[in-house]
């Protein structure tokens, strides 16, 4: 885990230096944003269905926030390998260094977990299971980095996914049995993971192939620009250094993983607590066409002021996502003032103002607004989380 401080602006480029892919500092930003929306809205029975998880067998704009950070991890796995190709390290290096981040996010990820359930804990909460998948889909990419091989990797694995809870029996159910509180990943966590605070491992299997397809997504925008796509006397360079002519490819793929996401949910059930195949394929569908609208908009048109608000959290994600969580259960949930806790005071502040719901709407947006101010002090200081 390093705390990046900034450098002299003069030192912060040359012309060598590949260009920040901004869509995707985009999708990660909004995803961040919706994370701290939904884990901090306050309005009771007036709050939005889309912010709240949807039931058993739909998907709500809530169930989103978590599939986009994992497809956001998978779409920087290519930037991250380009990398030490750059720098001619081995495969086992870059192994090693895909491990060492897996250890430290999964550390990170113990400890929230605990400064949550304030006591040591030991489960599989969303950083673990993103340091997990981000391992797995890392090796893979090693030995499968073209598009086409990680798109039928990420296939087998979602297939065999949905092939077990269709066909194999679960005892004292039999096969085909895909309830909420009946199925053969609920029998298995319960009977034999959940004892060893492994509950969900198995849900590496569906997140990884989440984290190829947004590898996926990357390699499609690092592909070379070719001579007929930007003219002929046009000087062809490194593609993550200049922007792509927008294709179709990130469209046409968004729209089919989507459908075909839909499509499937008629066999097996969307949920997001048993992260089934149809329900990845819907969320990477979205995020691939999240991502081709910021990449036109950011990225190839260069409206740059419109991303600065999702760049500000989605280039110093780690952080905007760990630090909230902190300081709400260590200041504004232990700490009082009168008898309340300093959230109680500041919601009750807002309610009393303006009523529950534009009230409650104050204070979450207030909370947003204040981490993104801060967000934007310590970018400006160069100060950012790597693991």
């Amino acid at each position: 885990m390093v705390v990046q401080a900034g450098i002299p602006q003069e030192q912060k480029a040359t012309p060598t230096v590949a260009k920040r892919l901004v869509a995707l500092d985009g999708l990660r930003g909004l995803t961040v944003l919706l994370m701290l929306l939904v884990n901090n809205v306050a309005l009771d029975d007036a709050t939005p269905d889309q912010l709240t998880h949807a039931p058993f067998g739909g998907v709500s704009l809530a169930d989103l926030v978590f599939p986009w950070f994992l497809f956001c991890m998978g779409a920087a796995i290519p930037y991250a390998h380009a990398s030490f190709l750059k720098q001619k390290l081995s495969v086992w290096a870059y192994m090693q260094k895909a491990l060492v981040r897996s250890i430290a996010l999964f550390a990170i990820g113990l400890f929230l977990t605990s400064v949550l359930a304030r006591a040591p804990v030991f489960a599989l909460g969303v950083l673990q299971l993103i340091a997990l998948a981000y391992f797995v889909a890392a090796v893979i990419y090693v030995f499968s980095p073209r598009p086409l091989p990680l798109l039928m990797v990420s296939g087998i694995l979602l297939v065999g996914y949905w092939a077990a809870l269709r066909f194999v029996p679960v005892p004292g159910a039999g096969p085909g049995i895909f309830e909420e509180d009946r199925n053969l990943l609920l029998y298995l966590n319960q009977t034999y993971l959940e004892p060893l605070g492994l509950r969900g491992l198995l849900s590496v299997i569906p997140t990884t192939a989440l984290a190829l397809l947004g590898a996926v997504v990357s390699q499609i925008l690092r592909a070379p620009v070719r001579k007929k796509e930007v003219g002929p006397d046009a000087k062809v360079t490194d593609p993550a250094a200049k922007p792509r002519p927008m294709s179709l490819e990130l469209i046409a793929l968004g729209t089919v993983l989507t459908l075909v996401g839909w499509l499937w949910s008629f066999s097996l059930p969307f949920s997001k607590t048993f992260w089934t195949s149809p329900y990845i394929l819907f969320s990477a569908g979205l995020g691939t066409l999240v991502i081709a609208l910021f990449y036109l908009l950011f990225d190839l048109r260069g409206w740059r002021f419109l991303a600065f608000p999702l760049t500000v959290p989605g280039s110093n994600a780690l952080l905007a996502y760990v630090a909230p969580i902190l300081f709400k259960v260590w200041v504004l949930q232990g700490w009082s003032v009168g008898g309340q806790s300093l959230q109680k005071l500041w919601l009750n502040s807002m309610v009393g103002l303006s009523g529950p719901v534009i009230g409650g709407w104050l204070y979450t947006l207030s909370y947003i607004a204040a981490w993104w101010l801060i967000l934007l002090w310590l970018n400006r200081k160069g100060v950012f989380l790597r693991v």
